[in-house]
């Protein structure tokens, strides 16, 4: 599976810290940026860019790694067809794949620790979403809302 990351200079270490992680796991990385953590990045960039391999079928799911995570979901969520969630629990991290097929993980680096993050990126990566009516509709709906199908 191809997963694109990124991150603003908040994010950067722990981006640092976990792609060679995903790569002992098996996953082929995008690397989206940033390259260091000495110049502010703003995050809506870095969220464009790291959705926009989904949206061409390069990459499956994708991870922002910022700050609290907050701007980067905001951000995220405005590209129709992209769902994106903050994710600081286990819990959250498979459920928003398997019930609304989140593609898009944004991780706080300053809320969650290093010794978490591990467990909420193999959470959120090994997560398939349902294959019911019910996540069917619900993705149809948001899709809907963004205009990214039809109404």
């Amino acid at each position: 599976m191809v997963i694109s990351v990124g991150s603003d200079h908040c994010g950067y270490r722990m981006k640092l810290d976990m792609i060679p992680r995903m790569r002992e796991w098996g996953y082929e990385i995008i690397d989206n940026g940033c390259h260091d953590d000495q110049e502010p990045v703003y995050f809506p960039g870095v969220a464009q860019a790291i959705c926009q391999p989904i949206l061409d079928g390069r990459a499956e799911k994708a991870i922002m790694f910022c700050g609290t995570g907050v701007g980067a979901s905001v951000a995220c969520n405005k590209i129709p067809g992209i769902r994106a969630s903050i994710i600081h629990d286990v819990h959250c991290a498979h459920q928003a794949v398997e019930h609304d097929d989140v593609q898009v993980m944004c991780l706080g680096a300053q809320i969650v620790g290093d010794w978490l993050a591990p467990d909420l990126i193999h959470a959120f990566l090994t997560a398939k979403a349902n294959q019911d009516e019910w996540t069917a509709n619900v993705v149809r709906m948001l899709g809907r809302m963004d205009g990214s199908i039809p109404v």
